[in-house]
């Protein structure tokens, strides 16, 4: 298999490199380098026109949305049992979860990161105000479904639901209240962070912060 993954270290791309290492995919790394704008770039914006990353070149087909390329990964290596089978009663609940982390928390994190965005300057605080409580709220909801349900997200045994959800988890991380301060959540993002693909991951990125 073939496959070329665009990315820059520490950002959504860190799910889809996880996978690749976890379900040991051969690939290639073409890191973007953000302050020089590398991923405005007229080359790049003509493989993913939305300037972002991560973008995944998968046997010539052009992938982009973190969640879409991780859902597509787990279905494409089914030994390695990250997806539940289709039309199952545990499918339906890894579908909402996954959607979850991109309908929910990302666009959340977005707000916070980027208040700017959403409704302009001189209204940041009150976006951030927003956005921090959603995301708690998520924590909260979290931490009450994986002490009655857990340890994971689908019960027993992992699924990629559960790589999306950790590197979110790993993003409040520098937050007022860091989603390790539920503690559920950091006893389950232990367990996530302690699979050997993760710690080659920051390796190869060479991140050190959230160990």
């Amino acid at each position: 298999m073939s496959a070329v993954l665009y990315y820059s270290p520490s950002t959504a791309a860190l799910v889809v490199h996880w996978l690749l290492i976890e379900l040991d995919i051969p690939h290639e790394l073409r890191a973007l380098d953000f302050e020089r704008r590398e991923q405005k770039s007229a080359d790049y914006l003509a493989l993913n026109p939305a300037g972002v990353v991560p973008t995944l070149v998968l046997e010539g087909q052009v992938l982009t949305e973190a969640a879409a390329i991780v859902m597509h990964l787990a279905d494409q290596h089914p030994a390695a049992g990250l997806a539940p089978a289709p039309g199952s009663a545990a499918r339906a609940d890894y579908y909402r979860w996954m959607f979850w982390c991109a309908n929910t928390l990302q666009p959340a994190y977005r707000a916070w990161f980027y208040p700017d965005e959403p409704a302009g300057a001189g209204h940041e605080q009150a976006v951030r105000t927003q956005a921090r409580a959603v995301i708690e709220r998520a924590w909260d909801r979290l931490e009450a479904h994986l002490a009655a349900h857990g340890p994971y997200l689908l019960g027993a045994q992992p699924s990629a639901a559960d790589f999306m959800m950790t590197m979110l988890l790993r993003w409040s991380r520098n937050m007022p209240r860091p989603s390790d301060d539920w503690p559920a959540l950091r006893a389950y993002a232990r367990r996530m962070k302690d699979r050997p693909a993760f710690v080659e991951t920051y390796r190869r990125e060479g991140i050190t912060d959230w160990t």
